[in-house]
C-alpha cells in the first residue's frame, strides 16, 4: 500500500493534537488516508508522541489494544495494535483523574506486565517473554478518543495512539511463577455496582499471547521492548463509561485489586 503523503500526517497529528488541547473532540482522521492504511495511522501516533516527549516526560511502556476479538469483528481486522505510555500518563493507584484530563473516559481492567530485560527478537517465543517479565499488576486502562463520539475506525485508533489516556498500576508485584494470566477472573466495580468481569482468556487467548504479538512486532520495527518498561496486555472484560464522581475498582484474581476516581467539576489536581 502507497504511504499516504506527509501532508496528511501532519494534518491528522494536528487535528489529534487540537482536539486534546482544546478539550473538544474532532471529526475521524481516517478519510485522509486509503482505507486500512495502518503504516500512515503509525506515522501519525509517532509523530504525535514525539511532539509530546518535552522536559522530563519520557516513554514508559506500551499498550495494547484490540485484543478481544467481538472488537476486532467490529472493526474488521485480525490482529491488535498498539500505542505508547508516556511518564505523565501514570495515575497511582487510588489516585483521582482531574475533571478536565481527558475528553471522553472509558475504563477497562487488565494485567500488567514490567520487564526486568530487552525482548529484541522479531519472532519472540512466549519463553522469551516469560524470561524478560520481572512481574506482574493489576491495572486500569482508562481509554480515551479524541475522535468525536468514538466514531473510529482501525486508522482512527491507531493514529490516537491507540485511544489511550491514563494508566493506574496497582502496587504489590506479582512473579509469573505465582500466577495463571489465561486464568486469573477479573471484575470491575463502579461505586460498588459491577460493571464489567472477564478472565484472562479473554484477552487474545491469554495475557502472554498479547505480549508475545507485541515483542515481536515491535522488535520488527527497530523499536523493541526493554527492561524496566510497562506493557498493558489489554482488557479482559468489557469497558465502562466514566463519569465525573465515579470510582472504579478492578480485582483479578492471584494479582489483587487497583482502584482510581474520576473528581467532580469542582475537585482539583491528581491525588
Amino acid at each position: 500500500m502507497t504511504a499516504a503523503p506527509p501532508a496528511a500526517v501532519t494534518d491528522a497529528a494536528e487535528a489529534l493534537a487540537e482536539a486534546a488541547r482544546s478539550g473538544i473532540p474532532c471529526p475521524p482522521v481516517r478519510g485522509l488516508f486509503a482505507v486500512g492504511d495502518v503504516a500512515s495511522a503509525y506515522a501519525v501516533q509517532r509523530r504525535t508522541i514525539e511532539s509530546r516527549l518535552t522536559g522530563d516526560r519520557r516513554i514508559v511502556g506500551r499498550k495494547i489494544g484490540l485484543t478481544s476479538s467481538a472488537v476486532q469483528r467490529q472493526l474488521g481486522v485480525d490482529r491488535p495494535d498498539f500505542g505508547a505510555l508516556l511518564s505523565d500518563m501514570a495515575v497511582p493507584d487510588g489516585g483521582t483523574v482531574p475533571a478536565d484530563r481527558l475528553l471522553q473516559p472509558k475504563v477497562e481492567a487488565e494485567v500488567a506486565l514490567v520487564l526486568g530485560a530487552d525482548l529484541p527478537h522479531p519472532q519472540s517465543t512466549a519463553a522469551d517473554v516469560i524470561r524478560a517479565v520481572d512481574f506482574a499488576l493489576p491495572a486500569l486502562e482508562i481509554v480515551d478518543s479524541r475522535i468525536a463520539d468514538w466514531d473510529i475506525s482501525l486508522v482512527d485508533t491507531i493514529a490516537d495512539n491507540a485511544s489511550c489516556g491514563l494508566f493506574v498500576l496497582g502496587g504489590a508485584p506479582v512473579p509469573l511463577t505465582a500466577v495463571d494470566l489465561r486464568g486469573v477472573r477479573m471484575t470491575m466495580t463502579r461505586a460498588g455496582e459491577k460493571v464489567s468481569e472477564g478472565s484472562g482468556a479473554d484477552c487474545l487467548d491469554g495475557p502472554l499471547n498479547a505480549a508475545v504479538w507485541l515483542a515481536s512486532t515491535l522488535a520488527g520495527m527497530g523499536d523493541p521492548l526493554r527492561a524496566g518498561d510497562i506493557v498493558l496486555t489489554g482488557a479482559l472484560g468489557p469497558m465502562a463509561v466514566a463519569a465525573p464522581g465515579d470510582t472504579f475498582e478492578a480485582r483479578i484474581s492471584g494479582l489483587g485489586s487497583v482502584r482510581v476516581g474520576f473528581a467532580a467539576p469542582e475537585q482539583g489536581d491528581l491525588s
